[in-house]
């Protein structure tokens, strides 16, 4: 990022419904903004419990929600939280969706 090393590597990026710009997330939760996608916080700095795998925009491009490889889910801006499996014991990943209510759990089962 601007020559700047990174603290973690990125792991995920996702556009906007604008198209003009877009997010990328790095494994610690930081996250980046570009072009038009507006920056709304990230989990950068924050103590996980397990690296950040995912980005999931939200169709109106005023928020996302970062996913954790635990199932924790993070929400910025005007993307709503609606519960994660963060503490619950999984084998499997999780990937956000296409729908804000919606996870893909990758892998084996919860």
């Amino acid at each position: 990022m601007g020559g700047r090393p990174l603290n973690e590597p990125i792991v995920a990026w996702r556009r906007p419904p604008t198209a003009a710009g877009y997010w990328e997330v790095a494994s610690d939760g930081g996250l980046f903004a570009f072009g038009d996608a507006q920056f709304f916080g990230s989990m950068g700095g924050q103590p996980l419990n397990e690296p950040i795998v995912g980005l999931g925009p939200r169709s109106t491009g005023r928020g996302y929600w970062e996913v954790a490889s635990d199932g924790g889910i993070f929400s910025f801006g005007d993307a709503q939280f609606y519960g994660s499996t963060g503490a619950a014991p999984s084998t499997a990943p999780s990937s956000p969706g296409e729908h804000p209510r919606q996870r893909w759990l990758l892998g084996g089962g919860v």
